[in-house]
């Protein structure tokens, strides 16, 4: 079956883009390994050098990637343009570092010399997500490359056009031609590529179903994997908060990519004594927020990917509603031929709802009051998403104490909203996954760690 890129904003079909047979893929597969065995043994300072030119041809081309992704999953302009500027950071991140970070580490035992070494392991696949097309890429492609692997991607199918577009970045670098490339193929493929013997790990950014499969494959062929999967994140508010600065981060984070994001706030954990107000200023915030056309530079929320998802989304809104939540604003689908939905805040929302039990991958918000900090932090906890999370008080001691010891989370930011950056481990526990992408503990996910003890 071809692949189709459909505009969601439109419903049209952008084009087709044939996919690839199990041969093709196999040859690509054994091309990708021959190029690593003479990769990894670059040096540094030239990887460095190709790592650069990958981040200009990114910085160079900002409105040309923006429009792509625009077209492909309805990103507006201004946030496609800030991802292809990040994958230019996380570029720049790792041809700044790599060396650095992957030098041998001497650790003083009874040998006359014993040290840790760090050496690529060869070819890594990654199955990727739609709604960050190239910064999910990104993000694995420059430390996998830097430490002295090769890449291969198996992209999701409604962002073909982006697929080929990364793996066009690296060529015209300056790549060898085969240090990461990209298989055009269904879902259904991914077994047989994690069965190859000469893909050696596997990284997926997806649903947890998807993982849960990924992850069983891989198991079964003992292969690494790292995962990032779905979030339900927590964002409490705690009744000291600065009302004014939290309303804007929390409708910014919601509203983010349309709110599909892993990362995006989504369960709005209020005190009762300030739930009221809170509602109130977000609810008046997230009306200046203006849905239409991706290609509309005024526009700040685009169209949910595919109108399966959204109507999946709306489907969670509707029962939620039906089992006693209060619709504030939104929460009906616009007529017209786009998957859009409108940014919608659902409150009264308790367990047993979808809001409150599942990941709403849309820009709908789910708020729930809590009587106090202790009732806020068990709420937080109770879901088996485990990603991002953040605390909101004019307390900046009980905000990091409560971030460091009480949340479960991979992560959880204070007084501000979640996003990734190169500098920094980003990833998930419970089932939102394990790993880490990003700083020097996601370059070190695919090296061998290997101890050299000389007598």
């Amino acid at each position: 079956m071809p692949m189709e890129a459909i505009n969601p904003a439109t419903g049209e079909i952008i084009k087709t883009y044939p996919t690839m047979t199990e041969t093709e893929i196999d040859a690509i597969i054994r091309s990708c390994h021959e190029t690593q065995l003479e990769w990894r043994s670059t040096p540094f300072s030239h990887r460095s050098e190709l790592m650069k030119k990958a981040a200009q041809i990114l910085r160079d081309n900002l409105d040309k990637y923006a429009k792509l992704m625009a077209m492909e999953m309805g990103k507006t302009l201004k946030e496609g343009r800030a991802e292809t500027e990040k994958c230019a950071w996380v570029c720049d991140y790792y041809a700044d570092n790599a060396e650095n970070i992957l030098k041998p580490e001497p650790i003083r035992t009874e040998a006359s010399n014993s040290f840790v070494s760090f050496q690529p392991i060869g070819v890594v696949l990654a199955v990727m997500p739609w709604n960050f097309p190239f910064w999910q890429v990104f993000r694995f492609a420059a430390p996998a490359l830097m430490a002295g692997n090769t890449g291969i991607l198996k992209h999701a199918s409604n962002v073909p056009g982006c697929a080929l577009a990364i793996e066009d970045v690296f060529q015209k670098a300056g790549f060898p031609e085969n240090a990461f490339r990209t298989l055009m193929i269904g879902s259904k493929l991914v077994a047989p590529v994690i069965e190859n013997p000469l893909v050696k790990a596997v990284t997926l950014t997806g649903s947890t179903p998807a993982g849960k499969a990924v992850a069983a494959k891989a198991g079964e062929m003992l292969k690494k994997t790292v995962l990032e999967l779905g979030g339900s994140d927590p964002y409490i508010v705690l009744e000291d908060a600065d009302l004014d600065e939290t309303v804007d981060f929390c409708v910014l984070s919601r509203l983010i990519n349309a709110g599909q994001s892993c990362i995006a706030a989504k369960r709005f954990i209020v005190v009762e004594n300030i739930k009221e107000e809170f509602e109130k200023r977000f609810t008046e915030k997230m009306k200046t927020y203006k849905m239409g056309d991706p290609m509309d530079e005024t526009v700040n929320v685009g169209p949910q990917a595919r109108h399966d998802l959204r109507d999946e989304l709306h489907q969670q809104v509707v029962e939620s509603i039906r089992k006693g939540a209060k619709c504030l604003l939104g929460g009906t689908v616009p007529e017209g031929n786009g998957a859009f939905y409108p940014p919608t805040i659902l409150t009264g929302v308790k367990k047993g709802m979808p809001a409150y039990d599942e990941e709403l991958f849309g820009p709908v918000a789910a708020i729930i009051p809590v009587k106090d900090e202790a009732e806020a932090v068990q709420t937080a906890n109770d879901s088996i998403f485990g990603l991002g999370s953040a605390v909101f008080t004019r307390n900046v001691e009980k905000g990091t104490r409560l971030a460091e010891k009480e949340i479960q989370a991979g992560s959880c930011f204070v007084n501000t909203f979640v996003r990734s950056d190169p500098r920094l481990p980003f990833g998930g526990i419970k089932e939102s996954g394990y790993g880490r992408e990003l700083s020097h503990y996601g370059i070190k996910e695919f090296v061998n760690i290997k101890t050299v003890y000389v007598k």
